[in-house]
This record gives C-alpha cells, sequence and structure tokens, in this order.
C-alpha cells in the first residue's frame, strides 16, 4: 500500500483536490493511506471531506516513509512549496493540482526560482489547454471535477427577490490607481449596479474570500444599507441566495454560471482584459453605458 502526503492551503485547491481524491481517489492512486498536511481555510475543508483521517502541520511530522507528495498551488502560504522542494530532496515524487485559470507559471516559483512537480493536475479542459501551453516539460492529467459537479447539484432556481451576491477576492494589483484592484472593483459595481438585473437590486450580499480579514469590507455597510456580509460553508449557499452573482474573476463566477445564474465580472474599465475562459460571463464595462 501506497503511502501518500497531500498539502494544502488555500481553499479553491482544497476542494477541488478534496473532491476529486475522494470520488476518484481509488481510481487515480489505488490502495493507499493519507497523509494530510493542512493549514488556513485547507484544514477546515479536509474535516468537511475525510473527518476520520487525522491530519499535521508539518510535513516533517509524517513518520512513515512516503510514496508521493501531492499539493495544491496557493498563494496564501509557502506550505505546498516548501513540501515539494523537501519530497524533491528526498527524491519523491510530486503532483500539484491547478486550480482556477490564471498566473499557472508563477505558482511555482519562490524567491525567483521555479521548481516544478513531476507531474500536475486539472479539472477541466481550459486548464488542461493553458497548462499544456504553459509547461512543456510537465505531464499533465485531467480528472473530472468533483466539486463543482456536487455544487452545482445543490444550486436552486433564484428566489427573484432583487439580491446580489458579490464574490470577493484578493486582485494583488492596482491597475495603476493606487488602491487595491478588488476595492475599485467592488466600488465600480456598486455605482453601476442598476445595469445588471431587470428588476432594482434590493440586497447585496458581500461573501469575502477566505484569506480575507474579517473587516476588511466594513466601511461598506456604512455607505449602503442594502449590503450585508455572507459566510454560509458553501458557495452553494451563497449562490441559492441570489438571483444574480458578481464578481472580479472567482471560481464562484463559473459554479455560478454552471448552475445558470446572470454572471458578472466586475473588472472596471481601466483593469486588464477578463481571464476566465468560460463563454457566457458578462462584463459590467461592457454593459455600462460611455
Amino acid at each position: 500500500m501506497k503511502e501518500i502526503a497531500i498539502v494544502a492551503n488555500d481553499a479553491g485547491a482544497s476542494n477541488i483536490l478534496f473532491s476529486i481524491l475522494r470520488d476518484q481517489g481509488r481510481n487515480i492512486l489505488g490502495e493507499c493511506t493519507l497523509h494530510p498536511v493542512v493549514m488556513g481555510p485547507a484544514a477546515n475543508i479536509w474535516r468537511k471531506y475525510f473527518p476520520a483521517i487525522y491530519s499535521y502541520h508539518d510535513i516533517k511530522a509524517i513518520d512513515v516513509k512516503l510514496d508521493g507528495v501531492i499539493t495544491g498551488t496557493g498563494w496564501s502560504s509557502n506550505l505546498e512549496h516548501e513540501a515539494r522542494v523537501w519530497a524533491r530532496q528526498r527524491n519523491i515524487r510530486t503532483v500539484a493540482l491547478l486550480d482556477h485559470w490564471v498566473n499557472y507559471a508563477c505558482r511555482f516559483v519562490r524567491d525567483g526560482v521555479m521548481l516544478l512537480p513531476d507531474e500536475i493536475w486539472v479539472a477541466d479542459e481550459w486548464a488542461e489547454k493553458i497548462a499544456y501551453e504553459t509547461f512543456r516539460s510537465v505531464v499533465i492529467r485531467r480528472f473530472e471535477n468533483s466539486y463543482l459537479i456536487h455544487q452545482v447539484a445543490k444550486i436552486q432556481k433564484p428566489p427573484a427577490d432583487g439580491t446580489l451576491l458579490y464574490v470577493l477576492e484578493p486582485v494583488r494589483a492596482d491597475w495603476g490607481r493606487g488602491r487595491l484592484g478588488e476595492f475599485q472593483a467592488l466600488e465600480y459595481t456598486l455605482k453601476n449596479s442598476e445595469f445588471l438585473f431587470n428588476s432594482p437590486i434590493r440586497r447585496i450580499l458581500l461573501r469575502p474570500h477566505p484569506s480575507d480579514p474579517r473587516d476588511k469590507y466594513d466601511s461598506y455597510f456604512q455607505s449602503d444599507p442594502r449590503i450585508e456580509l455572507e459566510f454560509s460553508a458553501d458557495i452553494c449557499d451563497a449562490i441559492n441566495q441570489a438571483d444574480v452573482v458578481v464578481g472580479v474573476e472567482s471560481f464562484a463566477l463559473t459554479l455560478a454560471l454552471a448552475a445558470g445564474r446572470p454572471v458578472f465580472s466586475s473588472l472596471p474599465p481601466w483593469a486588464p482584459k477578463l481571464r476566465l475562459p468560460q463563454e457566457g460571463i458578462f462584463q459590467i464595462r461592457h454593459i455600462v453605458p460611455t
């Protein structure tokens, strides 16, 4: 039986990776024992998928000889990168799952040095195409996105009560304006919300990113009484409350799109082009009259 370490921190890759392991793991890996090394949002997500499997905070604490290491590719910590470095030094095969569809190459760079895994996993045809174009010498394997399938199945008909769900995310750029892009995009949406739906927007749910400080968007409550925070455990529960879903380039936009909701990207006119590859995502800047 193989011994496999699973290393993750960020929510995006964790949801997809853990769902694949739960639903398809035996077919992919054969008989094996999983040793999770999880921190940040991934720790709670792991407990949801595998409540009976004890988790670690450090790969060095695993006291068996590992046959492989499978990681996410998040931005919020160096946990996954350091696990791949540790495994490479010991000639242990590494696999990394790529979530989303942007910034693939730089996910494997720290301090100016790139360290690629032996194998990359993706969960749809768009990611597979981008991965093949980005990484010429790495094995690419595509699997069914179990997480998306399960989430879409839980999404119900829209409530038809004028609720807008805004899914927040760190942008990590200011687009030359000296203010973080996530604030610019949100304010652009609030200014132009009247153009997004065929009836008045009566309620605006802001769903913070898992890495956001709790009070990051508190100032917006004072400017608009329709705004409230949304903290449902699953994104599908948040989407179920909304008639329309808005965000910059969040995975949640593609999930809502798959469920048939009207979906808008909030990138303002001065921001770079939308990088989500799915067709059917409207852009507010293409709708607002000039």
